[in-house]
């Protein structure tokens, strides 16, 4: 990992930006929040979404995708690449891609969940890229983007630098069914934030950001598309959970198997997005919300005393698979501050 990453130029307002569904084509299905998130793009950050072919199309090969996303890197008018939503098939798009273009036109990408094929990819040939910041979710928010998302999103689209990120006073679990107008009419319910939980803060790491989602990098272990452990030594390891809702016992199975691996040990601070703790198939009422969330942490607790032992972790982080978001560079620098209870991103 270099301790010297390379940042994409970025993008400006009355530029164009690509419009891409690396994994599933959600706005073929889901037009309200991609028209939506499309708006808010052009109306609120004065940018131009490009569409390609499989922008809406669900069911396009991993070729297909593969060759969106080198049109997207390739096209000199383009200057910011946004995903539309996740999915989990991404992993099959992977070996259609082609590093050495990609890197020679690096440009920022935006994206979470199963983008985090992509985002890893894209660390691997020596470009920062962001996790978060999907049309479809985090643009096409119902009634409006969350401040802080909208915040973090300007910084790390438009001017770069040292970004401390907010600790949210509110968050939103319960959502609306896309293929109900009805949802985007008002702000998704909400209910106030537990505030961040620091372990072993008694100390300042700085380092180069590398992880995702747990369950895709689950899936990526399994696949072999991960480097030695070492290669990651001395960064910082982000995780987050999904809609799925793993279990406890699940997380921390997902986190013994890259403990033993050699992967956690490599990385002397972990931060832990806020556990997205409900579904339209585990509806869980307030205390089952707060309830998983403890389950989830102590699971990681457990990995990392068992595999960590003397690494700092901050859990409940505004991350990931949560309302709001905030953007985290990914295989871009990152400081956390034990003592001061501070994390500073670099865009």
């Amino acid at each position: 990992m270099s301790d010297q990453p390379t940042y994409p130029p970025k993008a400006k307002p009355g530029d164009r930006v690509a419009v891409l569904s690396p994994s599933f084509g959600g706005p073929g299905m889901f037009p309200v929040p991609y028209e939506l998130g499309l708006r808010r793009l052009r109306e609120q950050f004065g940018l131009e979404p490009v569409e390609y072919p499989t922008t809406r199309k669900p069911d396009a090969t991993p070729q297909e995708r593969a060759a969106d996303v080198h049109a997207a890197f390739t096209d000199p008018s383009v200057t910011a690449i946004l995903a539309t939503i996740g999915g989990d098939d991404q992993i099959t798009v992977v070996p259609h891609l082609d590093g050495e273009l990609i890197r020679a036109h690096a440009k920022p990408f935006f994206g979470f969940s199963d983008n985090t094929n992509l985002l890893d990819f894209l660390w691997r040939h020596g470009v920062v890229s962001y996790q978060g910041g999907s049309v479809m979710t985090e643009f096409g928010r119902p009634g409006a983007m969350h401040p802080l998302t909208e915040a973090s999103l300007r910084a790390a689209l438009f001017d770069g630098g040292e970004f401390d990120l907010r600790e949210a006073e509110d968050v939103s679990t319960e959502v609306g069914h896309w293929g109900d107008p009805a949802t985007f009419e008002a702000l998704p319910p909400s209910e106030p934030a537990t505030p961040a939980s620091w372990h072993r803060a008694d100390r300042v790491v700085e380092g180069v950001s590398w992880g995702g989602n747990l369950e895709i990098l689950h899936w990526m272990a399994a696949a072999d598309r991960l480097l030695p452990a070492e290669r990651y030594a001395g960064g910082v390891l982000v995780l987050e959970t999904s809609e799925e809702l793993p279990s406890g016992t699940e997380v921390f199975r997902m986190l013994r198997n890259l403990g033993e691996r050699g992967l956690l040990r490599q990385f002397p601070a972990v931060l832990f997005g806020r556990a997205m703790a409900w579904s339209f198939e585990q509806p869980k009422d307030a205390a089952q919300r707060a309830e998983y969330r403890a389950e989830q942490r102590a699971a990681a607790l457990r990995a990392l005393d068992a595999y960590a032992p003397d690494a700092m972790a901050v859990f409940d982080v505004d991350l990931g698979h949560t309302e709001p978001q905030q953007v985290i560079p990914y295989g871009g620098l990152i400081k956390v501050d034990g003592p001061a209870r501070r994390i500073t991103v670099t865009y």
